[in-house]
């Protein structure tokens, strides 16, 4: 069981444009680890997200670049999540971005559908995060209606590290089951 990230720039059309990334995820392993790639055929490492501990519910994740120097960093902060999600990620000497669940509704929402035993049956509300440092927007991530998960992520900060962006975005799919 794996799940398969290909990250696109969206042209002004809306359409997808060139590949600037490309990730396999291996469900069901001890410690998290996706490597990163510029395209499908896998030969190139963009670099790397790692968790520092096999399991823990506040996690903290390492994105390094292909050889090995830190990116930044991104985790849950896991209480402050129960209700509606929450995640922080850093950048050394930049950003430091908090990002929530835009809709409180939603949010609770999604827990409780948690709760019924339909497996099979989706959730079908997309979920949207801001991510805000100082209360200025960094980066968005909005969920798209279809058969298929899409993301539309807008880096809204130009501090911001793109391997880092993507990341934390794969993380809202990867890490929390969605």
């Amino acid at each position: 069981m794996i799940n398969r990230y290909v990250v696109t720039e969206t042209l002004p059309d809306g359409s997808d444009g060139k590949v600037l990334a490309f990730a396999e995820q291996k469900r069901m392993s001890l410690k998290e680890q996706m490597t990163f790639y510029t395209d499908e055929s896998r030969r190139q490492v963009l670099f790397t997200a790692s968790a520092r501990q096999v399991v823990d519910l506040n996690a903290v994740y390492d994105v390094r670049d292909a050889g090995g120097d830190p990116v930044g960093t991104f985790g849950k902060r896991f209480g402050a999540s129960l209700l509606r999600s929450t995640w922080e990620m850093e950048q050394p000497g930049s950003v430091a971005a908090v990002g929530h669940e835009r809709n409180r509704f939603v949010a609770v929402a999604r827990r409780l559908w948690a709760l019924v035993p339909l497996d099979f049956v989706p959730f079908m509300w997309p979920y949207h995060f801001d991510f805000t440092s100082d209360g200025k927007p960094v980066m968005r991530v909005d969920k798209k209606f279809g058969l298929r998960d899409r993301y539309v992520v807008d880096v809204q900060s130009p501090a911001l590290d793109l391997r880092l962006a993507i990341a934390q975005a794969v993380a809202l799919d990867a890490l929390q089951s969605r």
